[in-house]
């Protein structure tokens, strides 16, 4: 009775102190990352997409909070990818193509959690090689094909989807009971195979789905938005060669885009079969459950394909959090706040406990749906941030951008040229009217391009 009372004092002390003291190890919240590649933030149900079937991330936004104003702070899969482990920006982690970043690993999530006890898993892609294969637990790690020869499989093959599908199986079924988990579940789909003359190939049983449906092509995917782009953008730019790729005739439009949908609905499944196995051990409610993806995807808008620029359809992306600690009142609402793939690095870190570095930059989201006092007493949240891009290869393949992004205008500017852009994006959400030049707009061009310089700078 005595060391009841003791706790009961001792509980009471910290509440008084609006803190909680660290649950025992083994009750510490498990993490599951389910990230999705090259798909934009209204390819769901749930976000009102007239065409592709998410029914299983449709209730997981139920269950949780979706943001509709996430976006990335570089869009292109290895950078987004850095960002997304370092909490950094790409000026701060340096890592500005595939390759690892600079960041010390003891001071990215995953390390952070594996230091912490953390039973730690990668799974898919990569691509910031090499692979630090000894700093995980459990790793499969494999990307670029659709289709893999399996000696498992009745016929000899099996889809990446459904590759990926099994090994997080395999991973929650051999891990220790008396032990958190970390998992990262990185799908390759909807990612094109980019050396297949059909690109998007999904599963057969898939077929079926959507084949008497005309996709909408969207208003500004067109020649006219095409020429509006910077002179620089020519026939040798990546983002038209991949244009001419999939959407060059309407036929083939409407093919890419049927299988391209088939694929994100594939990845909507295998998140359901995930989500059941962990209720079926149990531990679904003492998950830390997100859905994202590591950039948005062009479908033919500006007469482009794929991503790296700063229009909203390259940078807005999907975020989904469920999260035990929400209140039921919490739940299947949607925010508008501006989250980042920075920010979800600390987000992963506050929920369980463990001090997040002074070096990431990014803001835990459960500031936004938790209603703890330290959320409560947070700073307002950001209405703006810095996009950074780097040149791939040179200025006609792959251009350097950077933007300063707000919800009302947009400021663009594309260093290797000196080029500046102005957007109005209540007025012009697609963008296509430039208002640099605009005498009109001078005063908000500057006050644009002086905040611009601000954010830039505390992005290093």
């Amino acid at each position: 009775m005595k060391h009841r009372a003791a706790m009961l004092i001792l509980l009471g002390f910290w509440l008084c102190l609006g803190a909680v003291p660290a649950e025992p190890r083994a009750e510490r919240m498990n993490i599951l990352v389910l990230y999705a590649d090259d798909w934009r933030h209204g390819t769901l149900g749930c976000a009102g997409h007239p065409v592709v079937k998410t029914p299983r991330l449709d209730a997981l936004a139920k269950q949780g909070v979706r943001f509709t104003h996430n976006c990335v702070t570089t869009s292109i899969c290895g950078v987004s990818r850095a960002s997304l482990y370092t909490g950094q920006w790409m000026s701060r982690h340096g890592g500005r193509g595939f390759a690892l970043w600079q960041t010390p690993w003891e001071q990215t999530y995953p390390g952070l959690l594996r230091a912490n006890g953390y039973h730690l898993g990668h799974i898919g892609k990569w691509h910031n090689r090499p692979f630090p294969k000894d700093r995980f637990d459990f790793a499969a790690v494999y990307h670029g094909r659709h289709w893999y020869e399996d000696g498992e499989s009745s016929d000899g093959k099996i889809h990446v989807t459904k590759r990926n599908e099994r090994d997080a199986l395999r991973f929650l079924n051999e891990r220790p009971s008396d032990k958190p988990f970390a998992l990262t579940v990185c799908f390759f789909a909807t990612h094109a195979e980019d050396g297949h003359k059909d690109q998007f190939l999904p599963q057969p049983e898939s077929m079926g789905l959507y084949e008497d449906i005309d996709i909408p092509v969207p208003a500004n995917a067109t020649q006219e938005s095409w020429e509006n782009l910077p002179g620089f953008f020519d026939e040798d730019n990546e983002g038209r060669n991949r244009w001419r790729w999939r959407f060059d005739t309407p036929e083939k439009y409407q093919r890419m885009m049927k299988n391209y949908y088939r694929l994100a609905t594939e990845v909507d499944t295998a998140c359901g079969v995930i989500l059941d196995e962990l209720e079926k051990q149990g531990v679904l409610e003492n998950t830390l459950v997100i859905f994202t993806t590591d950039n948005g995807y062009y479908h033919g808008e500006h007469g482009l394909a794929d991503k790296w620029y700063p229009h909203q359809e390259s940078i807005r992306v999907p975020l989904i959090i469920r999260d035990p600690r929400m209140l039921d009142g919490a739940r299947g609402r949607t925010n508008s706040a501006f989250t980042l793939s920075v920010d979800l690095a600390p987000t992963i870190l506050s929920a369980t406990g463990i001090a997040v570095p002074e070096g990431m930059q990014g803001r835990n989201i459960g500031d936004l749906y938790l209603n703890t006092p330290a959320a409560r007493h947070s700073p307002p949240w950001r209405t703006e941030f810095f996009y950074e891009h780097p040149t791939l290869r040179d200025k006609g393949f792959i251009p350097a951008s950077e933007a300063l992004v707000r919800k009302d205008f947009k400021y663009i500017y594309w260093p290797e040229d000196n080029i500046e852009q102005l957007f109005d994006l209540v007025n012009d959400p697609m963008e296509e009217n430039d208002l640099a030049d605009d005498p009109r707009h001078v005063d908000k061009l500057a006050e644009m391009r002086r905040r611009f310089k601000e954010l830039k700078g505390a992005a290093e």
